[in-house]
């Protein structure tokens, strides 16, 4: 699940409501609004989300160089052994290649640490800027429905995107109610950069595990 997606499974999980003067005729004027549908298709949040596969990938390329590194000590290590083990080499000599062995062992060890604890570093900060990004947008999301609201005089907007913790939807039935998603959609993109609508796909692979000290 990317970070996207688990952002909106909570941030979208409380039905948003919009209130306004109460209708003067007793009448109620409900209006209802797809959160989701405005916060996935939002031209900024499409650009979030191309810029955090760009700093994923950067992750990625960092991670993976390490795991170069590792893959190469532990190939030195497999010739170190593989000298030891033979019955060519005198003892003097494979007591001094044994030396090496084990300073590149704790070599391999301390990488194999490194490598972990900066891939925990960089993906919580990541996940920290974007969700940051995301509650921003969200945000102003939000104020464009309040305004909307008080400009057509509603007295609610209901967001019929919004689950239970059952995933039963909270609304469940309006009577004359306005669908005002398309209207604030288009308002949202009307300053979009050419191209900007575009969705760019999620990487497949995930921040790479490390590789256990002593594999290839």
């Amino acid at each position: 699940m990317t970070i996207i997606r688990r952002f909106l499974s909570t941030a979208l999980a409380v039905s948003l409501i919009a209130v306004a003067p109460a209708a003067q005729d007793g009448k109620l004027n409900i209006a209802t609004v797809d959160m989701q549908e405005l916060f996935k298709q939002y031209y900024r949040t499409i650009e979030a989300k191309k810029q955090n596969n760009v700093d994923f990938a950067r992750i990625q390329k960092d991670a993976n160089e390490r795991k170069a590194k590792i893959r190469e000590l532990n190939t030195s290590l497999e010739n170190l052994k593989k000298q030891i083990d033979d019955p060519s080499i005198n003892d003097s000599k494979k007591q001094a290649i044994s030396k090496e062995a084990q300073v590149q062992y704790q070599d391999l060890i301390a990488l194999d640490r490194e490598l972990k604890e900066f891939q925990q570093r960089r993906s919580q900060a990541l996940n920290e800027k974007a969700n940051q990004r995301m509650r921003g947008i969200l945000e102003e999301i939000r104020k464009l429905v309040e305004e909307r609201a008080k400009l057509d005089n509603y007295d609610y907007v209901f967001d019929k995107s919004s689950l239970s913790q059952n995933g039963i939807p909270f609304l469940l039935y309006t009577k004359d109610a306005t669908d005002i998603t398309a209207g604030l959609l288009k308002t949202l993109n009307k300053d979009a950069p050419p191209g900007s609508l575009t969705p760019e796909e999620d990487p497949k692979p995930e921040v790479p595990t490390p590789a256990p000290v002593g594999d290839k």
